[in-house]
């Protein structure tokens, strides 16, 4: 598949190995920092879906999704562990659900430009808000506050962003699905995130801090299909 990524936030936070591993199927290893995991909740907007050289459908082609995602490392290649994907597409959610077993929600979604006061990089910033249900919801207003830059190996934030598959358990099985793209053209953040209960619906108890922040303008992305790993 192709598809395209679209004025996306990572919002991080650090977690005690101990209380992600109960939420993660044990055969997954959890890849550390430190020896901190960490969790992260990353709105976006989609746009471009589509079969390898297949053109795009209109109506199924763009629409905003939410992940609630953990890091792994399965067999010496690390990896995203996703314990929800929100969209805004009833067939995206069916598809991804049937072919890549990830665990797909429907949720009502909107995106769009708004200001936050203060802010000294760029004019626009993005209005996100998510509704699963009454007990699973997002809202936030979030931008860039800095340049675009590329994060070395061997820091946090290349060790957060630079993974090049997911991984799934179906069956019992590991499944992996080969994600290619160029190196994530992050900048610096910041968000004013009103209410934040996407990680909390899966298990997860986000630590009271600030989280780490990070934006990113577009990112063209190529997805392969699931294989047993």
């Amino acid at each position: 598949m192709q598809q395209t990524w679209n004025d996306l936030l990572f919002a991080h936070w650090p977690i005690a190995p101990e209380s992600l591993r109960p939420l993660i199927p044990v055969i997954l290893p959890l890849d550390t920092f430190n020896g901190q995991c960490w969790i992260a909740v990353t709105p976006f907007h989609m746009t471009g879906v589509r079969g390898r050289w297949l053109p795009p459908i209109p109506a199924l082609s763009s629409f905003p999704e939410l992940n609630v995602r953990a890091y792994v490392n399965y067999g010496g290649k690390p990896g995203v562990f996703f314990f929800s994907l929100d969209a805004a597409s009833r067939a995206a959610v069916w598809g991804a659900r049937t072919t890549y077993h990830l665990p797909y929600f429907y949720s009502l979604m909107k995106v769009s430009e708004a200001s936050l006061q203060g802010r000294p990089y760029t004019d626009a910033s993005i209005q996100y808000d998510c509704f699963r249900d009454s007990s699973t919801k997002f809202r936030a207003k979030y931008g860039p506050v800095g340049p675009v830059r590329l994060r070395e190996p061997g820091t946090l934030e290349h060790w957060l962003s630079e993974r090049y598959c997911l991984y799934t358990v179906f069956r019992g099985r590991v499944f992996r699905a080969e994600i290619h793209h160029a190196q994530w053209p992050l900048q610096d953040a910041e968000a004013e995130i009103v209410v934040n209960t996407m990680a909390s619906a899966a298990g997860i108890e986000l630590p009271a801090i600030a989280p780490r922040l990070h934006f990113s303008k577009k990112l063209e992305v190529l997805i392969w299909p699931l294989k047993k790993a």
